[in-house]
């Protein structure tokens, strides 16, 4: 059976401590269920287990990343028969060293980040690639201690250039709260007979596909690419694609979609073309299961990209 895990991500007062409280002291969240608290970092804010609602809940540290095992996790899983377990994660601290140690049957139900308004765009300045690891796999982020005059644009931006699924929510001191209703239309027309794809958009394109497939099934598409043989493909078959920069230089990472030309094709690798084509999910070499495969019915030599590295701003 999958054990369920909640898990708390962002940084110092970012406000992951009090809603766990809240949480662990509301009978609708917290109603006689087993529960393990793993905090991996010690805020200024306490949790105070007098005040949740019965007596199910155990809590555990883990003071240090190292300590962040597979058998560690599975000794502190085993202590009792948990239904479910919550994790305060320390903002410092990279997802990918949980991910690849949580135990099997651990899913992660909830993801969550919270970050404090007057401090997120400072983080996401001086330490964005902490931010951008948080915020990659979250369903929502909450900027807790907002403002009049917050600069929401320049949020959703940040948000947007990392995710386009995380609901962005801020939390006044009031007690009200207010969502991102911001706008966010793709920068390109999905229904025009010939999507064209501009050299300062591939990012968001790439990132687009990639998380809504079907939507492009059937679709004909123009875009610029960096050609790139592959030699389990055949002579007609190559990958047409462009580095992208999620968040920083040491993140980039070459990101194509195979393509199946009608006759052998000339191109070679590292040459830049610009093609056309229709977009077929179905399974290709290059994939570990479907994908997106283009069928080109034009192709032509083109210039680099001014910046040829594609970004998200």
């Amino acid at each position: 059976m999958n054990m369920p895990i909640y898990l708390f991500t962002g940084f110092l007062e970012g406000g992951k401590t009090s809603i766990i409280q809240e949480s662990l002291s509301d009978k609708r969240f917290n109603s006689g269920e087993k529960t393990l608290v793993i905090l991996c970092e010690e805020g200024i804010e306490e949790l105070d287990p007098s005040k949740f609602w019965g007596q199910n809940v155990q809590i555990r540290t883990i003071d240090d990343e190292s300590e962040l095992t597979t058998q560690k996790l599975s000794e502190l899983a085993r202590e009792h028969r948990y239904d479910r377990i919550i994790i305060e994660y320390n903002g410092m601290w990279s997802l990918d060293r949980l991910y690849r140690n949580m135990p099997r049957d651990w899913v992660i139900y909830q993801n969550m980040m919270f970050a404090e308004a007057k401090t997120f765009l400072n983080y996401n300045a001086n330490m964005r690639q902490l931010v951008y690891d948080k915020l990659r796999d979250a369903e929502m982020i909450v900027l807790n201690r907002a403002y009049e005059g917050i600069d929401k644009e320049e949020i959703h931006k940040v948000v947007r250039g990392i995710s386009r699924r995380a609901a962005i929510v801020y939390d006044y001191p009031d007690g009200h709260v207010e969502y991102d209703d911001i706008e966010d239309p793709l920068p390109f027309d999905m229904d025009a007979d010939v999507i064209d794809i501009k050299d300062n958009d591939y990012a968001i394109w790439y990132r687009e596909l990639s998380e809504n497939m079907a939507a492009f099934e059937g679709k004909t598409v123009r875009f610029k690419g960096i050609v790139a043989r592959d030699n389990k493909l055949s002579s007609n078959s190559l990958i047409i694609g462009r580095h992208v920069m999620t968040c920083c230089a040491d993140d980039i990472q070459f990101c194509g979609m195979a393509a199946v030309f009608k006759s052998s094709s000339p191109l070679r690798t590292g040459e830049w073309v610009t093609v056309m084509g229709k977009i077929k999910l179905e399974a290709a070499k290059v994939y570990r299961a479907k994908g997106p495969v283009v069928y080109v019915d034009a192709t032509e030599f083109a210039v680099a990209p001014k910046q040829e590295v594609a970004t998200f701003y």
